[in-house]
């Protein structure tokens, strides 16, 4: 696994790999003349069918074949990218984990119910500010 995102021209656009980067919003890494000078070689623009970023942990899945390039995210930007890229089960339970920070009530039964629908602990602890040890606790 890799620390960094990747923005990758798939030549099949059938494959649902990462998202779209037009679905996330602004990604301040789309201006860069980098990310410009790339898409340019590619031949493509910014809303490419086949124009897809991946969060670092899916990036294993990226066809050896497919044009890829490492993008910087911010965390706020990684976050809607991972967001976009879940499952709509998943990604359900993940507004309401964000929602979470607001209140206490049924803190733990939200905590478990996420858990058990596969949300990776670090992403529970990420998007409720718990803290790991104590949500992977609950996975127990």
């Amino acid at each position: 696994m890799t620390d960094d995102a990747y923005l990758v021209l798939l030549s099949d656009t059938a494959v649902s790999l990462g998202v779209p980067p037009a679905a996330v919003g602004e990604l301040a890494c789309m201006g860069t003349p980098a990310v410009r000078a790339w898409l340019d070689a590619q031949g493509v623009g910014a809303s490419s069918a086949g124009l897809r970023l991946l969060p670092p942990e899916d990036t294993a899945a990226i066809p050896e074949e497919a044009a890829r390039l490492p993008v910087p995210l911010s965390e706020e930007e990684l976050s809607r990218v991972r967001h976009h890229a879940a499952p709509e089960s998943v990604a359900g339970l993940e507004d309401e984990l964000l929602a979470y920070r607001s209140c206490a009530d049924g803190r733990e039964a939200l905590l478990v119910r996420a858990l058990a629908a596969g949300v990776p602990a670090h992403r529970v602890a990420q998007l409720t500010g718990e803290d790991l040890s104590a949500v992977r606790a609950l996975a127990v």
